[in-house]
């Protein structure tokens, strides 16, 4: 399919690309690529991000921070836990294809 520059809303573009490199730009640590693909497969409290990831308090909180700062997880509070899901289907849709490309790939070669 090719598309004539003269066919595109480059406001729309710009904007899209201004919400895609805000994402990707939040998806460019190692910390929140592994708290986004725990979370790809469920709600997870910190304390069990803390454990199953090994990422220590002050990190993990910086890292969630950021994580809600760009909207891409949601929390949900029962009693002192706090949970945390995804958000963004977009993101989502990243971290699916993420998966498929490199850890997949990582998996198989051992």
């Amino acid at each position: 399919m090719t598309i004539r520059a003269g066919s595109l809303d480059m406001r729309a573009m710009r904007l899209a690309a201004t919400k895609a490199g805000g994402m990707l730009k939040a998806l460019a640590n190692p910390d929140r690529l592994l708290l986004l693909c725990q979370l790809s497969h469920g709600e997870h409290c910190v304390s069990e991000l803390e454990e199953v990831l090994g990422i220590q308090q002050p990190t993990l909180s910086q890292q969630l921070g950021v994580l809600r700062e760009e909207r891409l997880v949601i929390t949900r509070r029962e009693g002192k836990k706090i949970f945390y899901s995804i958000a963004s289907k977009e993101a989502l849709a990243v971290m699916q294809v993420i998966y498929q490309q490199f850890c997949e790939r990582e998996i198989r070669r051992k």
